[in-house]
């Protein structure tokens, strides 16, 4: 007998589930570029680790967003162009570079590089422009650089360091935590200053542009100071529209949790910190709707994940991949769906060997991590219109916190074929538990409904390296089929992808 039920609402359509949503973070931070996307390896093609290239081709990842982070308002991309025997070796203020613990930049992967990884890859890029920093004029430049098709100084040089057509960089952010690492600007003062970083990028797109940017400015979970940048930034006598697309937070959690020494109750407390995803993307979509509209000012959460206490910096934020980690990420996958009528992007951190990233490398070895596993089963979401779903599902109190940690959690969607589909998580670490997913006005009985599940028998902290991560590969999941109700076993800490033709 179920003891957990997801009703799924094909009539109650929330909004398209914009690819972007499953979008990812590069920093120039431990081993996340150098040994991560690039290595010095004459052998390898233009410098770029054909093994990593060939995991992130394969998700077919949306957006990659670069170069920071924090990194980015240090940054000065013009440090980054031309022959590499040339480029200066600067200072990396806020991390190590590698192993070594070194807070230095090569820059021997920089714009040219990133944007041909880009294409490698199959992806769109998104920059963070220098506000902390920088001024104007150069995050004006770097926009001339990428995107400008005519015969000007910097549109030429371009050519010369071997991209003959613009790259057509769509997304620009502004800045980057600047109520941090980014300047500790009040939300008046960031708000005054991307005002005047938009006026020159954002009037790039008037003349000398084939495409419009999209602007992104960087909020902060202090949702108050966002009431205040977005009452400022609109403040204009010109009367003219908001100068912002999209606005921006950044959500990690864990950051108290060893894995090496964490406990059921441990795993509660770090899920239910995961949950409070839902609770900031509700609080910043209220900031710009009293002000603007959501629906011409998106939010994007271009920072998330756990971070543990193993992840310093000391050590480049590495910290191993587990499922756990993994559960959490199916978790929030399924909270921006439901808000798929405010979400326009997130990118997850990091890409590669840092934080939650996706794909590890050791030496000449590259492997996929669990999260990699969970983007992969939730990708024929992307696209699809999302579907409202309830869900009745068992709950424990959780330990320390004013939360209880419900069991079952679940998003549906459908394709423009009619093709509809479900993820289910099972966030109880100690249980399993029986779902009857339930399809209003819809009779599966003759269709040819298939499933797949992850981590079936596989232990919340086991550690992903080289030699297990095939273990991790998602294996068919019987389904009962007894007309619109369709009944799944979860085991312990299991995710599952449903479709129904």
């Amino acid at each position: 007998m179920a003891n957990a039920r997801v009703t799924v609402h094909p009539e109650a359509r929330i909004d398209r589930i914009e690819p972007e949503v499953h979008g990812h973070f590069s920093e120039h931070l431990g081993r996340c570029v150098y040994d991560g996307l690039w290595t010095d390896d004459v052998a390898e093609q233009n410098g770029f680790r054909e093994d990593v290239v060939e995991l992130l081709a394969n998700l077919e990842i949306p957006v990659l967003r670069w170069p920071g982070g924090c990194f980015a308002d240090d940054y000065h991309w013009e440090d980054g162009v031309g022959p590499q025997e040339e480029r200066p070796r600067r200072r990396n203020l806020f991390w190590a570079q590698g192993r070594e613990d070194i807070p230095e930049e090569s820059n021997a992967f920089g714009t040219d590089e990133f944007l041909k990884f880009c294409e490698r890859v199959g992806t769109e890029p998104y920059l963070a422009a220098n506000v902390g920093s920088g001024n104007p004029q150069e995050a004006a430049d770097w926009v001339e650089y990428c995107n400008y098709d005519g015969d000007t100084e910097l549109a030429n040089r371009r050519r010369e360091n071997g991209h003959e057509e613009p790259y057509g960089v769509k997304y620009w952010g502004l800045g980057n935590e600047n109520w941090g690492c980014g300047g500790r600007m009040s939300p008046e003062q960031y708000a005054r200053e991307y005002r005047r970083f938009a006026t020159y990028v954002g009037s790039m797109d008037n003349l000398m542009l084939d495409q419009n940017l999209e602007l992104i400015a960087c909020g902060f979970a202090n949702h108050e100071w966002n009431h205040r940048f977005m009452e400022e930034v609109g403040k204009t006598d010109w009367g003219v529209e908001f100068p912002l697309d999209h606005l921006t937070l950044h959500h990690y959690y864990g950051r108290s949790m060893s894995i090496s020494e964490a406990s059921e109750e441990k795993y509660d407390q770090f899920l239910v910190e995961a949950l409070e995803m839902d609770y900031h993307i509700e609080r910043i979509a209220s900031a710009i709707n009293a002000v603007a509209t959501t629906r011409d000012i998106g939010v994007i959460i271009d920072e998330w994940g756990a971070w543990h206490t193993e992840a310093v910096a000391e050590n480049g934020l590495e910290q191993p991949g587990t499922v756990i980690d993994a559960l959490s990420a199916a978790a929030v996958l399924n909270i921006f769906n439901h808000h798929s009528d405010v979400m326009t992007m997130s990118n997850i951190a990091q890409t590669v060997n840092v934080l939650q990233c996706l794909v590890e490398t050791e030496g000449d070895d590259a492997w996929v991590r669990p999260t990699y596993r969970v983007f992969d089963l939730y990708a024929p979401h992307k696209g699809n219109d999302a579907l409202t779903t309830s869900v009745d599902t068992p709950s424990r109190d959780v330990e320390c916190t004013d939360d209880d940690l419900p069991f079952v959690g679940a998003s549906a969607s459908v394709a423009d074929t009619g093709e509809m589909y479900v993820t289910v998580t099972n966030l109880d670490c100690r249980d399993g538990h029986t779902v009857d997913v339930a399809i209003e006005g819809c009779d599966a009985t003759d269709a040819d409904v298939d499933a797949q599940v992850l981590f079936e028998e596989q232990a919340p902290d086991l550690e992903v390296d080289a030699s297990n991560a095939d273990d991790f590969a998602a294996e068919d999941l019987d389904v009962d089929v007894d007309g619109d109700v369709l009944s799944v076993d979860l085991e312990p800490s299991t995710v599952a992808g449903i479709s129904i033709p």
